[in-house]
């Protein structure tokens, strides 16, 4: 493990609902935890628990209502847009509504050279070469998906796809937020070793969000319970889940009979 890449500090979220009588909904309160280089970091909790607020405040996507994220020690609103995006990059929970279905994969890979990448002067033949050495990276080859629009990949192959997207971009962090729950169970377990495969390979450290006390426990190194907003209990994977300490963990480890029963990867 390296240094903490994200810190995050007494994040805390409200939401406005309403028009004429308005109240305040929590999304997250006072949520404070780390990622390490290096390292994949899970939210857990159930629906509704604040991980998915969280996500978003990582990238970005919405505003805290108080407290602070750090990204290599730097507030992220202290980054221009184009830098953060090229050090965070997220894989999302619908593959097929994360690209636009009239793309072809050959268009998908050419917005990231134009809009992300910093060194955009490459030749047509090292553009082609880096994409087809990042398809390779997540088990995917150029003639399965080149030619082809992105409605015409399968869930797996479009799942791949985004980590692909991400991985051209060389990012220090991938933020994975329920990145199995729209794919077939006979694809899950791929994905998840896809994330694994690229934290030994890549050094990338990995935010990733769940429900799934399974797929938490599979692949983290460390995790965070959360439960009504708040961080219930913290700490590496094994001890959370082998000796929990809140009863609202208990809970969840005990909702997941064969829990200990780790999966070959």
């Amino acid at each position: 493990m390296g240094q903490p890449l994200l810190e995050v500090r007494d994040l805390t979220k409200y939401y406005t609902s309403g028009y004429i009588f308005t109240k305040k909904v929590l999304g997250c309160e006072k949520v404070t935890f780390s990622v390490n280089e290096g390292e994949i970091f899970t939210l857990v909790g159930e629906s509704g628990s604040g991980k998915t607020t969280v996500a978003k405040l990582v990238m970005r996507l919405i505003k805290p209502t108080s407290g602070s994220i750090y990204l290599d020690g730097k507030d992220i609103y202290l980054y221009d847009q184009k830098e953060y995006y090229t050090k965070v990059q997220a894989i999302f929970q619908d593959p097929f509504s994360s690209f636009n279905p009239r793309y072809s994969v050959e268009r998908v890979f050419d917005d990231v050279f134009k809009f992300l990448l910093k060194d955009n002067n490459l030749s047509m033949e090292e553009k082609q070469n880096l994409i087809i050495s990042t398809l390779e990276k997540v088990r995917l080859s150029s003639e399965q998906v080149f030619g082809r629009f992105t409605y015409e990949l399968s869930g797996g192959q479009m799942q791949r796809l985004l980590i692909a997207r991400a991985l051209l971009i060389k990012p220090k962090l991938i933020v994975a937020d329920e990145i199995t729950s729209m794919i077939d169970a006979s694809t899950r377990v791929d994905v998840l070793n896809e994330l694994l495969h690229l934290k030994e390979r890549e050094k990338m450290a990995v935010l990733f969000i769940t429900h799934d006390i399974g797929q938490a426990y599979y692949v983290s190194d460390r995790v965070a319970v959360m439960w009504k907003g708040k961080v219930v209990e913290e700490g590496p994977a094994e001890k959370v889940f082998f000796d929990p300490v809140t009863e609202y963990t208990k809970t969840l480890v005990k909702s997941v009979p064969k829990l200990h029963e780790k999966w070959e990867i």
